[in-house]
């Protein structure tokens, strides 16, 4: 592995990104506003899964093609950002079912929030280039280990830190949720805002460049 002080920097550029909010800690929440905490414990899972995709290309070499060629980066990320729409348009629809008591519907689709956020996960290039960019830096490959597995160790500290930033949030989530459960209004307000949020982060996904 590289140096104790590579390391610790490591760990201090770490904290820096996982713990500041971005679209990760969104999407968890979103999922929580929408279908509670078990939902959005579910997402940080699925999005923590996905990530092991990313980091694997990237000890394999495989997320440089995402730089070298501009058309599969657009692909994925437009099939990424249409996914998040739909999903957020899904969440709004599905509100007036379990409003009138479709309780078994509203059930699988919480569990269903496991594959979806894996999916999430992995169509997200920003993701991809992420860690195509971040990793690398902290390796040596003067190391006894291989690269790969220092990339792999690194990842899975990586995706260790980002998903316990998204517990957080999603706890933090839940404990509004739970505080308004009783008023109805309330969660029609929340499961709308959930699908907003998403149809947003799909959007965004959609109108930004590579670089």
């Amino acid at each position: 592995m590289a140096s104790w002080e590579t390391l610790a920097a490591f760990a201090a550029v770490l904290v820096v990104f996982a713990y500041v909010p971005g679209p990760a800690n969104l999407y968890a929440a979103a999922q929580t506003l929408a279908r509670g905490r078990r939902a959005g414990l579910l997402a940080a899972v699925g999005m923590h899964v996905g990530g092991y995709v990313h980091v694997a290309a990237t000890a394999l070499g495989l997320s440089a093609l995402l730089t070298l060629v501009p058309g599969a980066y657009l692909v994925i990320k437009i099939a990424g950002a249409a996914y998040l729409i739909w999903l957020g348009i899904s969440i709004v629809l599905a509100g007036n079912a379990e409003a009138v008591g479709a309780s078994s519907k509203g059930e699988a689709r919480t569990a269903s929030t496991l594959s979806q956020s894996i999916i999430v996960e992995v169509l997200n290039p920003k993701s991809a280039l992420f860690f195509l960019a971040f990793l690398p830096q902290f390796v040596d490959p003067g190391a006894a280990l291989a690269v790969s597995t220092q990339i792999f160790i690194l990842g899975f500290v990586t995706l260790l830190a980002f998903t316990s930033a998204d517990v957080i949030t999603v706890l933090l989530a839940s404990f509004v949720v739970t505080r308004l459960r009783h008023a109805g209004p309330v969660q029609r307000v929340f499961r709308w805002m959930s699908g907003f949020i998403l149809v947003g982060l799909g959007t965004r996904l959609a109108m930004e460049s590579q670089k």
